[in-house]
């Protein structure tokens, strides 16, 4: 079993008027195909707070962190730019894939990537859209986390 942590990036949810749906959903997803959710968290939007947010959920971690939110063209979605400040190789075939789920996928700006052993994506703050972008990858991220593990060298 693979873990993995959720991180909401949302002003509102941080300040209580808008409920965490998407990762709620997100949560359930993982669960269904196995792996042990170990965490939760919210921060807001930004930069430096996402940077922060996946910091914190990275440090001494192996396993997944999924993002969802801020990944648009809104003045305050800007995962992505939070996230290229800690991820240190980029996996662009991920991202790639998850844009490919929908039309809408192809606003997304969301980024994929390892921070140690974590692996980090990027997906939008719709509960449908989040899962929809999981799922395109959902099928080759165990074979990555084995790898980054080293379980499967070359």
């Amino acid at each position: 079993m693979f873990s993995a942590k959720v991180v909401t990036v949302s002003d509102g949810v941080v300040d209580g008027v808008r409920e965490d749906r998407s990762g709620a959903a997100l949560e359930e997803r993982l669960t269904a195909a196995g792996f042990d959710v170990v965490d939760r968290m919210v921060t807001p939007d930004g930069v430096a707070e996402v940077a922060d947010a996946l910091r914190r959920a990275t440090a001494g971690f192996a396993g997944l962190v999924v993002t969802t939110g801020g990944t648009g063209f809104g003045p305050r979605d800007l995962t992505p730019e939070g996230t290229r400040r800690v991820v240190e190789r980029e996996a662009p075939g991920l991202a790639e894939a998850m844009r490919l789920v929908s039309p809408l996928g192809r606003l997304s700006r969301g980024v994929a990537g390892t921070v140690g052993h974590a692996l980090v994506l990027n997906t939008p703050g719709s509960p449908s859209g989040s899962v929809e972008c999981l799922d395109a990858v959902l099928d080759v991220i165990p074979h990555a986390l084995d790898l980054m593990a080293g379980h499967r060298p070359h």
